[in-house]
């Protein structure tokens, strides 16, 4: 057993294309001379990219420690249920809008991978769509403001942008005959030579309508502009019927929203605290140079409106926020102290902590001192107390 129970945790970079490269090397406190993207810092066991933990002042790969020693790291329930850390946290900097997706249920995942197993489609193929046998639901707190495409529009919204949008007027039909899914089937499975005269007029008035500061990020040519103001694409991706169909969401920071299984959605701008299930598995529908399996997504989408659900968390106490998430797999609360406050609390699962802004000592019994852009591990049945001498913001996840 090891005699401490807090450590530093030190995550990994991911450097997506279209991550900023500003927002988490400042974060970070670190340099980017390369002018890299830095689009998600991942915090978690995940076998592809995880965390290490510092112990007796070396770095230790908690993927490692925790098949190793399960039961310390994550206790005995979570160990049995899920055998390994069932979350990876995340923080995100969108630069650049990310594809159309949607996460399947754990069912489908466990079918899905068992199939693609059986064909044997290599692990780390190109066209591989599930990676695992997990669900991936997730949830994002706003650390800006944040742009995002979630689920579609109820119906009378969506038949005012077909009825408004003179290249769509013929798809009402399909609403009314065969409700969403014969929508999005049609313009999914629609040849690209159709898709690219359908849409290029579409993406000229917007950019247009940009340029002439005629629209706002609450309009869907806002976002079609900015994918393509600076390019001229030879056919237009098909994923820019989704943001014209899909809700479109902004969240001022502190606020939060819950993405379950089915729900199609696409993170637009901004940045973000991401916290989701272990797994890798994502379908993608387009805005993407990825593989899309159009016969796949369509089994895995739920076609129904969603008025989307904007948490503002629950407050506890001592500082602690709370995003109720309706899942067994994480937990999320946002901790805000002044330099007078204290928060004390007692681990039951696995924790991790960040550091957004300002530092904070750590005690129990011994204490360590965490800076803005660093985390600690937080074993489980370990009380503990924090105390901080700036306006401290942070993020707390664990195993409800």
């Amino acid at each position: 057993m090891l005699q401490d129970k807090i450590f530093k945790l030190k995550g990994k970079v991911q450097p997506y294309a279209w991550g900023g490269k500003e927002f988490i090397p400042a974060w970070l406190g670190v340099e980017n001379r390369d002018e890299k993207p830095f689009a998600e810092y991942w915090m978690g066991a995940h076998p592809s990219a995880s965390s290490t933990v510092i112990i007796d002042n070396a770095e230790q790969s908690l993927y490692d420690l925790i098949k190793k020693r399960p039961v310390e790291f994550l206790n005995e329930q979570v160990a049995a249920e899920f055998g390994e850390l069932p979350y990876l946290l995340k923080i995100l900097d969108v630069k650049d809008m990310l594809s159309i997706q949607v996460h399947p249920s754990k069912e489908a995942a466990k079918i899905g991978f068992d199939e693609e197993e059986e064909k044997g489609v290599p692990i780390n193929a190109s066209n591989r769509n599930y990676k695992d046998k997990n669900h991936k639901p997730e949830v994002m707190v706003a650390l800006s403001e944040f742009w995002l495409l979630h689920g579609f529009l109820p119906e009378t919204k969506l038949l005012h942008v077909l009825r408004r949008v003179p290249e769509f007027n013929g798809f009402e039909k399909f609403v009314k005959s065969t409700g969403y899914k014969g929508l999005y089937e049609h313009v999914m499975t629609m040849p690209q030579k159709e898709v690219n005269k359908l849409l290029r007029p579409v993406v000229e008035k917007a950019i247009a309508f940009r340029k002439e500061n005629k629209i706002t990020k609450h309009q869907p040519g806002w976002w079609a502009a900015k994918l393509y103001e600076h390019v001229e694409p030879t056919d237009i991706d098909r994923g820019l019927f989704s943001i014209y169909f899909f809700n479109i969401v902004r969240l001022r920071p502190g606020e939060a929203i819950f993405q379950g299984a089915g729900v199609p959605h696409a993170y637009l701008e901004g940045q973000n605290v991401e916290l989701m299930a272990n797994s890798d598995n994502v379908l993608r529908g387009g805005l993407t140079p990825k593989h899309v399996d159009v016969p796949e997504l369509m089994k895995q989408v739920v076609f129904e409106s969603i008025e989307p659900k904007i948490l503002n968390g629950v407050p506890l106490k001592n500082g602690e926020i709370n995003y109720p998430c309706p899942v067994r797999d994480f937990g999320i609360s946002k901790i805000e102290l002044q330099p007078s406050d204290n928060y004390q609390a007692a681990s039951r699962s696995f924790e991790i902590l960040v550091a957004i802004k300002g530092s904070f000592t750590i005690k129990n019994g011994k204490s360590l001192q965490v800076k803005k852009g660093e985390a600690v591990a937080i074993l489980p049945n370990e009380a503990y107390e924090i105390s901080t001498n700036d306006h401290l913001l942070a993020y707390k996840a664990f195993v409800p």
